[in-house]
């Protein structure tokens, strides 16, 4: 027979009582897990969020920057719809990334030039204040940045 050993009989009693008997749920002291505990439910429950929103956000904003990078003479256009691309939860946002890399050559046709205003501005500023340096015999020492050759770029 099985419980004729004193022995098992001991065995059998003590888990039959463990499984009676309150427990708690612990394996330790279980302070320093309860501790960590807590410090990871605020960072899942406060950081992450946080996270996710900003991380939402600057990739709507990605097509944005690239077409201002670009010169992209519809860069306003694309701003747009890079907010309602945020309004929209992000169904827009692929339209946006396509506008802002490719080169509107209608715009070209229409208006005579494919960089936004901007652009030229910022080349009339530089080649005055290139003349104004070259009139004085300084040197600023800042190289201005370089235009794209407009040619190759039709």
């Amino acid at each position: 027979m099985f419980l004729a050993n004193p022995r098992r009989r001991l065995v059998v009693i003590s888990a039959i009582a463990t499984t009676l008997l309150p427990m708690t749920g612990r394996a330790a002291g279980g302070h320093l897990e309860d501790a960590i505990a807590d410090v990871l439910v605020w960072v899942v429950l406060v950081l992450v969020p946080i996270l996710a929103i900003w991380l939402f956000w600057k990739l709507h904003v990605l097509p944005e920057v690239i077409a201002e990078k670009r010169h992209h003479p519809q860069a306003e256009a694309i701003k747009s719809l890079c907010l309602l691309s945020l309004a929209f939860g992000g169904m827009l946002w692929p339209f946006a990334w396509l506008w802002a890399h490719t080169k509107p050559i209608g715009y070209r046709l229409a208006y005579g030039r494919d960089m936004h205003d901007n652009y030229y501005q910022e080349m009339s500023a530089r080649d005055e204040a290139s003349a104004a340096a070259a009139a004085t015999g300084t040197d600023s020492g800042a190289p201005g940045p370089a235009r794209p050759d407009t040619d190759a770029a039709r």
